[in-house]
């Protein structure tokens, strides 16, 4: 197994771009670098500039790269289309142009990776992690949101050679077992593959181990996070958004909750697993000052378990 760990920008709380207190990219850069990250994703759409002469110099000096870019917006309504393909050709533009790791033995495909997210369905961010009351969309809703996808995937691959991977996110139509499982049947390998989040998985009812053992096929990219179970069974009883529950602590350094990293590392070696695994830690921005030492634990015990 050859694994390269990096990290993203939602450790220093930015996934909403217009909370007006995000860290500057910079200092994500800095602590990324610090922490002993050698990469990271490029974050949320709009988030670090489009300069790329900018960015790679800022990379390039830190000895830092990009191992993915990010699309989270909504998926599903169609009027979307227009502007899901404008910021993956902007996304794309970019990251191509920025430094890359080194490519391993085993690895289906290159860095750069665009992650496709699901967002902005007020119905299912605050059903998050309950299946059983999360509504589903209709057949024509969800073929709408399959051919969103694949729009995506399709424009990626074509003009720049950038590998589409699907991520399963809570508080999104894709979330849930049912859900994952119609996605993988709906659109081919390869179309796209899958960035399991152990996390996300965990969050949703899913053992993450058992996710990424069934989707071994469609597994080209990989999210760790881990859960704060004392939190999670409490915000789990309120009616909350996804990111307030973050805000709350449920996300927590990983090697300190409740996931179980060495039976995850058993299981990727099984099943033969070579490339990019990116380190996750939802928070609120206003918390940003321990992003830098929860992202250096994380790295640390996970060197700890052998990755």
């Amino acid at each position: 197994m050859t694994i390269t760990i990096t990290t993203a920008p939602c450790c220093w709380g930015v996934d909403d771009v217009n909370n007006p207190n995000l860290p500057s990219w910079e200092r994500v850069f800095d602590e990324a670098a610090a922490a002993g990250y050698g990469g990271l994703e490029l974050g949320p759409y709009g988030y670090v500039p489009f300069d790329d002469a900018l960015v790679a110099k800022a990379l390039t000096e830190r000895n830092l790269f990009i191992v993915a870019g990010t699309i989270f917006d909504d998926l599903v309504s169609p009027e979307n289309r227009e502007t899901l393909l404008r910021q993956t050709e902007e996304i794309c533009a970019v990251i191509t142009r920025l430094p890359q790791p080194e490519q391993v033995a085993g690895q289906r495909f290159r860095t750069p990776y665009l992650t496709v997210m699901d967002w902005g369905h007020d119905e299912r961010d605050y059903a998050a992690g309950h299946s059983d009351r999360a509504p589903r969309l209709d057949d024509k809703a969800w073929a709408g949101m399959i051919a969103n996808v694949t729009a995506i995937a399709e424009l990626a691959r074509r003009k720049y050679g950038v590998r589409a991977v699907i991520h399963p996110h809570a508080g999104g139509y894709i979330e849930f077992a049912d859900e994952i499982e119609r996605v993988a049947g709906d659109i081919p390998q390869e179309i796209a593959g899958f960035c399991l989040d152990t996390g996300h998985s965990y969050y949703a009812g899913m053992d993450p181990v058992e996710m990424l053992r069934r989707y071994a096929d469609r597994l080209d990219y990989v999210h760790f996070k881990d859960i704060d179970q004392t939190v999670f069974d409490r915000v789990l009883g309120e009616k909350i958004r996804f990111f307030e529950a973050c805000g709350q602590g449920v996300m927590c350094p990983i090697g300190r909750g409740v996931i179980d990293y060495p039976a995850v590392k058993r299981t990727l070696e099984e099943i033969g697993y070579h490339g990019f695994i990116t380190v996750e830690q939802e928070r609120d921005p206003r918390n940003v000052a321990g992003s830098l030492e929860d992202v250096k634990q994380s790295r640390d015990y996970l060197r700890s378990v052998g990755f």
